[in-house]
């Protein structure tokens, strides 16, 4: 019987201990877009991370407690997409009968089971 136990114990040890994780790492990219608010000096933040989005979806910066984030400048977005650990590609801006709206292009690692 201890040897049938023992076996058992040896054998479950075994099935376990070949469990692995991936540690793939992949590289996401995600775009924030700035556009400045109408007679303010505050800025709109959009975040494009390559999801299809509808008319009716949001897609402005929300804190943990889906909360909208504001921004009071685009150093404030900046700094937030530094502390979440994006960095910074590019910048570039899009000019329009009105107004400028900038571009900045991010990228961050993600383990590959993260994203799944």
């Amino acid at each position: 019987m201890k040897k049938f136990l023992l076996m058992g114990i040896i054998l479950s040890s075994s099935l376990i201990s070949n469990a692995q994780s991936d540690t793939t790492k992949v590289e996401q990219y995600c775009q924030l877009i700035m556009t400045p608010r109408l007679l303010s000096n505050k800025v709109t933040i959009d975040l494009d991370f390559g999801i299809e989005k509808s008319f009716w979806s949001d897609t402005r910066v929300k804190t943990d407690a889906l909360t909208l984030k504001k921004f009071n400048t685009i150093i404030d977005a900046l700094n937030y997409m530094g502390k979440a650990g994006w960095m910074f590609i590019n910048a570039y801006p899009v000019k329009t009968s009105q107004t400028e709206i900038y571009h900045f292009a991010f990228k961050k690692q993600f383990l590959k089971s993260e994203l799944q």
